[in-house]
């Protein structure tokens, strides 16, 4: 390897070290994924110009339709369905590390020209990239309602994936030590229905949580195919996607105040007999409003603070609480965003929603910001969220999502709900938020609904 390829090679790492810093705000986010593409596109374009290939021709063809497929998918995905394109990509991601470990596996005499640290690395990149291969597939499903999104289950799971686990460590340990690309292909195999069973009984609210994970470990795969290549800038870009997302998961899991073996192992969302879960929330009753009642109480309001979740992506309404956000803020009133770490279906779902309709950064506040201003809030506007400001989560021992920290919307003065009806979120437990003495609903599609509020303000 020349000495430019070398230099070349430490740049792309310092830009994807100067990307990761970008991405960590929101006001940064954009410069620091263009400098991230950049340090790529540079270590691929002098790869491809320092590296003798026989196959140049055939590369450039599959860079071509992958190129054709990519960046109109990247453009024209919905914002709701953002989630399912980051698991589709990520599980493309492991997949290609895996073949890529597998195939230099192949070309070095099926492993007998490889050290044995080396074939550590290819038994790592396939079982790792297979495993996130076929999770993000199962996950991608899940959130496009191809399968149910509940948690799959059935007697002796966990034995049985201890099982295929404790087998392909067998044949990983068994295939270092005497090269055969058979047990390479079988544990491959074996780490794909691992990535399946695994994914399979995870639903409800903890599927953010699965893709971050996912993601780090398709960086690990990465990591491990760089190894097997001897290519310091995959090591250095994979080593950095899996760190950074094992932090992601760790701090993902830390708001939802529970363990990662809890949320892999525990089946969450599996109950059944849930309060309210028909849609019909028993023989109680809420406070329905009007949209001229609810604008006249926003536009007299001194403080309002926004809560959004995934129904104001599905309802595509983030331009229209913009606009209702600017038009309260003409008349005086404070306008505050609380963002939940884990609203929406992956991380950072809502801050890119509100981001896409220029809201200003000063206005997100995270949930540990916003907390402390609800008791002095008039009014908490909640549109498309509920598992997030579900009080059981404070005040239930017995509920699933008991112990999760909360935006504590039920501190403000009234509470506004925009929902198209009473059924539950996404973690599929009722919320007696809904019926509590300061709540009020405004029925109905969450554009809409905005669109009556901003018509009522205009005439308060």
């Amino acid at each position: 390897m020349t000495a430019a390829l070398h230099w070349s090679y430490l740049a792309a790492a310092v830009c994807f070290i100067l990307a990761l810093r970008g991405l960590s705000g929101p006001r940064t986010a954009r410069p620091g994924n263009l400098i991230g593409a950049f340090g790529m596109a540079l270590a691929l374009a002098l790869t491809l110009s320092a590296t003798h290939l026989s196959n140049l021709v055939l590369l450039i063809v599959a860079m071509a339709v992958g190129v054709a497929i990519g960046v109109p998918v990247a453009r024209m995905v919905r914002m709701t369905a953002m989630p399912q394109m980051v698991a589709a990509f990520n599980g493309v991601g492991g997949g290609a590390a895996a073949l890529v470990a597998l195939a230099d596996y192949i070309r070095s005499s099926n492993g007998v020209a490889l050290s044995t640290g080396n074939r550590l690395a290819v038994m790592l990149g396939v079982v790792i990239g297979c495993i996130s291969f076929a999770g993000s597939v199962v996950a991608f499903a899940k959130l496009q309602e191809l399968i149910t999104g509940r948690p799959i289950v059935y007697p002796g799971q966990q034995v049985i994936n201890g099982l295929m686990g404790l087998a392909a460590l067998a044949l990983t340990v068994t295939a270092i030590i005497g090269a055969h690309v058979g047990l390479v292909a079988i544990v491959g195999l074996i780490a794909l229905g691992l990535g399946v069973a695994v994914v399979m009984p995870i639903g409800g609210a903890d599927v953010p949580v699965v893709i971050s994970l996912l993601n780090s470990l398709t960086g690990l795969a990465v990591a491990a195919s760089g190894f097997v290549l001897h290519n310091v800038v995959l090591i250095v870009a994979g080593t950095l996607v899996g760190a950074s997302g094992t932090l992601l998961t760790r701090m993902m899991s830390q708001a939802m105040g529970r363990s990662l073996a809890n949320i892999i192992f525990g089946a969450f969302g599996s109950v059944s007999a849930v309060a309210g879960a028909d849609g019909a929330g028993g023989d109680r009753t809420v406070r329905s409003g009007t949209a001229d009642d609810i604008g006249t109480l926003l536009a007299y309001s001194n403080r309002v603070i926004v809560v959004p979740g995934y129904g104001l992506a599905v309802a595509q309404a983030q331009h229209t609480i913009r606009e209702l956000a600017d038009l309260l803020e003409s008349r005086g009133v404070e306008v505050i965003y609380a963002i939940h770490p884990v609203a929406g279906r992956m991380p950072g779902h809502m801050n890119v929603l509100l981001a896409e309709a220029d809201v200003p950064y000063e206005q997100l506040k995270e949930m540990d910001e916003a907390n402390p201003l609800l008791p002095n809030t008039d009014v908490a506007l909640v549109v498309g969220a509920n598992d997030v400001v579900n009080p059981a989560a404070r005040d239930s021992p017995g509920s699933p999502i008991y112990g999760m920290p909360i935006i504590n919307v039920d501190e403000a003065g009234n509470i506004i709900f925009l929902k198209r009806s009473m059924r539950p979120g996404f973690a599929g437990i009722d919320n007696e938020l809904l019926y509590n003495a300061k709540t009020t609903l405004l029925f109905g599609d969450a554009k809409d609904s905005l669109s009556a509020l901003v018509a009522a303000v205009k005439t308060a």
